[in-house]
């Protein structure tokens, strides 16, 4: 039997990302300032190898080659991050650097010549040191500093940009980096209290920069301001498992998605939990942080499309954690696992699960009022960096067809984008993990790429508009 041809929409956007301290390099370059993975990287001990973004891959000298290859590929959009500290050196206005931000008005004109559709991520983990140095995201005075960033990258950028992200995963911002330390700051002290603080400020200085745009740019730039969220799906283990389950994926993108998308405030599930732990360990107060009525009603609402980063499932179960072990974690009461037929890639959290994608937009569009979805990361990752890459192809097949039927069902998305353009400084795990469609040689200065088996089975996906 002849297999069904499967399309999608006219106008359906195909694209690729990166983030700017995993490719640009340039780390002191043009009156840069440091940012806190600067730091994190010099101080050694932190990253496999100690190894750095000072060079990466050098994309902010060869940005024309990155575009070249994307357009070879025939990508509609590209999703890159904005480095704070290359704008904003010290993060405040009054330290606005003109020749960091020349570079992105190149990219982004680059982009243009070449039919493709910027996507700019505001905040992409970098944050300039001289903000960390007074609390980072615990300080509530970044909410007006992230604004005053956003207004400028509006201002210069936003009659040529019509996407903006203000924030790329801010559960792993406040979860791994103000709360396991994997990430930078790298704080671990303070589990319990600081992720919850953390994620008080990012959802506020959101909302701001929404509000901002909304006020001031939109009627003019005509452009869309959203969120990017990660969430993997949170799979009951056995049927009874449902309330567990469903209280994991409310941590997780409940935390950031339902005051913005539904009433301004935490969920209920979350509210209740973090009250009952934190009464456990005889304090007084909730560790999870009230917004006022007038704040939730500024959040509420504050976007115009959703942004999901997925890659992998977990099955959850019920386990009662002591008050004793206080962590965002543990407040969720919850233990997770994986079905040892998953196969796993060289991310040990990886695990290929294409139904739990059908999942999560079901469960996006059913929570959130089915709102415009695109899928702002989607990718896996190998150990080699070999440009025979079978596997990603079947991991992206599996998924995008997972996507499909989301549609199908009714789930609003727009697009999908691939993690990534390129190999790239993997956070933590240095160049040890590798998801990019593209190989770079980290060991030659001159940071040759070359395309892997799977950028020419997305230029042909993307030529037909699907399989």
């Amino acid at each position: 039997m002849e297999q069904q041809i499967q399309k999608f929409p006219e106008g359906f956007l195909w694209g690729t990302a990166t983030a700017s301290y995993q490719i640009e390099g340039a780390w002191n370059v043009d009156g840069k300032g440091v940012n806190v993975w600067d730091t994190f990287t010099h101080e050694g001990g932190h990253v496999v190898n100690n190894e750095t973004g000072d060079v990466a891959c050098d994309s902010y000298h060869k940005y024309k080659q990155d575009v070249a290859l994307m357009k070879q590929i025939g990508f509609s959009h590209y999703r890159f991050s904005l480095s704070w500290a290359r704008i904003f050196p010290d993060g405040n206005a009054a330290s606005y650097n003109d020749l960091g931000m020349q570079y992105y008005r190149d990219l982004v004109d680059e982009l243009l010549t070449n039919d493709i559709i910027p996507m700019v991520t505001l905040y992409h983990w970098d944050l300039p040191q001289a903000l960390q140095d007074v609390g980072g995201w615990l300080n509530e005075s970044i909410v007006d500093h992230f604004n005053d960033y956003a207004r400028k990258c509006y201002q210069e950028l936003g009659s040529k940009v019509k996407y903006w992200i203000t924030h790329n995963e801010p559960y792993e911002t406040c979860w791994s980096a103000y709360g396991l330390g994997e990430d930078a700051p790298g704080f671990t002290a303070h589990p319990s209290t600081y992720p919850y603080q953390c994620a008080h400020n990012i959802i506020k200085s959101h909302a701001k920069a929404w509000h901002t745009y909304d006020s001031e740019f939109r009627a003019t730039q005509k452009g869309k301001v959203g969120i990017t969220l990660n969430v993997e799906w949170k799979e009951p283990k056995d049927s009874t498992q449902t309330a567990a389950a469903d209280r994991s994926i409310q941590f997780m993108l409940g935390w950031f998605a339902h005051p913005i998308y539904t009433n301004g405030d935490y969920p209920d599930v979350m509210i209740q939990q973090v009250g009952r732990k934190s009464r456990e360990q005889g304090l007084e107060e909730s560790r999870l942080p009230k917004f006022s009525q007038e704040e939730m009603d500024f959040i509420k609402g504050s976007s115009d499309f959703f942004g999901v980063n997925h890659y992998t499932t977990r099955l959850v179960e019920e386990k009662i954690h002591s008050p004793a072990d206080a962590s965002f974690l543990n407040d969720q009461d919850t233990l997770e696992s994986v079905d040892p037929s998953w196969p796993r890639a060289a991310s040990k959290w990886l695990y290929e699960v294409p139904w739990g994608l059908r999942k999560v937009l079901n469960f996006i569009k059913a929570e959130y009022n089915n709102p415009e979805i695109i899928i702002t990361e989607n990718g896996v990752s190998d150990s080699t960096g070999d440009l025979d890459d079978d596997f990603r192809i079947r991991y992206h097949s599996s998924y995008i067809q997972s996507m499909q039927k989301a549609m199908r069902d009714g789930c609003k998305v727009f697009g999908y984008t691939i993690w990534s353009l390129l190999d790239n400084f993997e956070w933590a795990l240095g160049y040890s993990e590798k998801f990019g469609i593209h190989q770079v040689d980290f060991s030659n200065s001159s940071r040759p790429r070359r395309p892997k088996k799977s950028a020419s089975w997305f230029k042909e996906l993307i030529a037909n508009n699907g399989f």
